[in-house]
């Protein structure tokens, strides 16, 4: 599982171009390591956006999360609600609509938001399963291609 998953997140840093994305970012939170990444939807190839129903805009920013349980072994991938909101620096929020992907063992979360160039966005995300309820937080920097 675990093999599978550096698979995707390699392939993921290949579409987007390794020079011009930072390589996901992951946090412990509660038992799941949640990885995340956000970055301009220019760096998505054509038909990678295509298949997973994405847009490209020089000021359209795609986020990608995906939760592992850290506590079993071979951290496998969880499937679980997720809910979140951006906001800009102008404190505006914009909800965030997830879309699940589920390839192999695989699962991910995708969601697009707008942005101005040489933007910060502040992510605050909501994940639960169960009973159990985590939220992620993270800032990032966004400019137009």
């Amino acid at each position: 599982m675990k093999h599978v998953l550096v698979c995707i997140l390699t392939a993921v840093l290949i579409v987007v171009g390794i020079n011009d994305v930072k390589a996901e970012q992951s946090k412990r939170l509660g038992p799941w390591e949640v990885h995340y990444n956000a970055f301009n939807s220019t760096l998505l190839r054509p038909e990678m956006a295509k298949q997973y129903q994405l847009s490209r805009s020089e000021t359209l920013a795609t986020l990608n999360i995906s939760v592992l349980d850290a506590t079993a072994p071979g951290k496998p991938a969880q499937q679980v609600e997720i809910s979140g909101y951006v906001m800009n620096p102008l404190s505006q929020q914009q909800t965030l609509e997830f879309n699940e992907v589920i390839e192999g063992d695989a699962v991910y979360y995708l969601a697009q938001t707008r942005f101005s160039n040489l933007e910060t966005l502040r992510f605050f995300i909501t994940i639960k399963q169960g009973e159990q309820t985590q939220e992620l937080r993270f800032h990032k920097e966004f400019w137009a291609n």
